[in-house]
């Protein structure tokens, strides 16, 4: 019989022996207090170095793909309740309906447009970038056009049916909406019969701290998990697959960076009116996270630590907006990419756009950001919908799939700090930013640095 503990040891000793050097090069970092961001970025490196080795001399990469699932698997475990709690527990401490309502349309608002002028930003940088001159057409055979949802069944997937079910399947959106009917629910309960919501809130406060502790320690590991995610896609691509595609990723990036210091800076400085230099360096954790873990989830604990300890926003906007923001708030996957990825197809397959098909881009990248929030692979469905809204092929989307990883980084960071940087602005706009200690640089500890 055949020993699979065995065979999996005699195929991947190479990446085993490197995975527990680096690991245990990043356990003496946290023992010796480095920075959180800092080891999340050194994680980075090792992995990068690493997947780069195994690939170039055909190193089977399984157990470092098998690191980074399970913190994925562990993050996945953490975002459902953390979700459900943080929403009810903030909503039910907002004193009246009317006082929610504002906070909500503010908060979308916020994200709408947002996403517009990343779509802009994007748009403008692909005409002057051109990304698809000298790219021949060549369709990956393995590249399979998602279904694109109709706008009956985005609306049907959004709301729930059986929030266990919901929560089950991990869809996000729905146990939001059934989160925030409970929390508006126990406001108006709560305004005319404080004692019998009294138990429920108290319940809901002590699951919020419970669930906070194991956010914590999920939180440490990502250092770890980062360097496991990192090394398996360097190992599965290489950088030979990369090069013909690097002017798109050059040209994501200047957008993506452009939108970070024009727009997020903008709003930073001329809306909050705090310094953006300040501002940047204490959003630096959420940053590094969302960065090199390319997800809005992973990185929604960090985020709502960061907010709250860092920035000095209320808890109650923080556990409102980041939960909101981590679903629909795509700035880089619905605004930036779309734009970039539309432009580039257009070029590759000769297909003329003029004014009304860029005006188009922005708008339908606008609705499809809010529209695809509840579905698997934001960039790739706001990108279908987009294309197929300019009549583009479908499967010029296919050319762009060697890179989505690489550019992935770049898109989540930039959504998660936009949601950053919008629970600031909210909190501003409603007298729940503590400026003077932000001022004065007072910072709780985030708890990150053990290992």
């Amino acid at each position: 019989m055949k020993n699979n503990l065995l065979t999996a040891f005699q195929t991947n000793w190479v990446s085993l022996l490197v995975s527990v050097v680096v690991i245990g090069i990043l356990y003496f970092l946290a023992r010796k207090r480095v920075n959180f961001g800092y080891r999340v970025l050194i994680a980075l490196g090792l992995g990068l170095v690493a997947g780069i080795f195994f690939n170039k001399f055909k190193f089977d990469a399984t157990s470092v793909s098998t690191i980074g699932t399970i913190y994925v698997n562990l993050v996945k475990m953490l975002v459902i309740p953390l979700v459900v709690v943080l929403v009810i527990n903030s909503i039910s401490s907002i004193s009246s309906l009317g006082h929610l309502r504002k906070i909500g349309v503010k908060t979308i608002s916020l994200f709408l447009i947002t996403t517009g002028i990343a779509a802009l930003i994007g748009l403008l940088v692909a005409l002057a970038f051109d990304p698809g001159s000298g790219i021949q057409q060549e369709v990956p055979k393995t590249f399979k056009p998602r279904d694109i949802p109709t706008f009956s069944q985005v609306i049907i997937d959004l709301l729930p049916s059986n929030p266990v079910g919901d929560m089950a399947n991990a869809k996000v959106v729905p146990v939001l909406i059934f989160s925030i009917f409970v929390g508006i629910a126990m406001v108006q309960v709560g305004s005319k019969k404080p004692e019998i919501i009294a138990p429920v809130k108290q319940f809901i406060e002590s699951f919020a701290q419970v669930m906070h502790q194991v956010a914590k320690y999920i939180i440490r590991l990502t250092p770890y998990g980062v360097y496991a995610l990192i090394g398996a896609m360097a190992a599965k691509y290489g950088l030979e697959t990369l090069l013909p595609l690097m002017k798109v990723v050059v040209a994501t990036y200047v957008a993506l960076l452009l939108h970070f210091v024009i727009t997020f800076g903008g709003m930073v400085t001329f809306i909050a009116k705090v310094n953006p230099f300040k501002f940047f360096r204490k959003a630096y954790p959420t940053i590094a996270v969302a960065f090199t873990t390319r997800s809005s989830y992973v990185t929604l604990p960090v985020n709502l630590e960061v907010i709250t300890k860092r920035l000095r926003v209320s808890p109650r906007i923080a556990s409102f907006v980041a939960p909101l923001g981590s679903t629909m708030n795509m700035n880089g996957c619905g605004g930036v990419w779309p734009a970039i990825v539309a432009i580039f197809v257009a070029r590759v397959y000769n297909v003329p756009l003029g004014i009304s098909e860029y005006i188009l881009i922005i708008l339908v990248s606008m609705i499809s950001s809010i529209g695809v929030a509840g579905v698997p692979g934001p960039a790739s469905i706001s990108t279908t919908v987009v294309l197929t809204a300019l009549g583009l092929p479908l499967e010029g989307l296919g050319l762009v799939l060697a890179i989505d990883a690489i550019v992935d980084m770049g898109r989540t960071a930039v959504n998660a700090t936009g949601t950053t940087v919008c629970s600031l602005i909210v909190a501003n706009s409603e007298g729940e930013f503590d400026r003077d200690a932000f001022n004065r640089d007072e910072e709780d500890q985030m708890e990150l640095n053990m290992a």
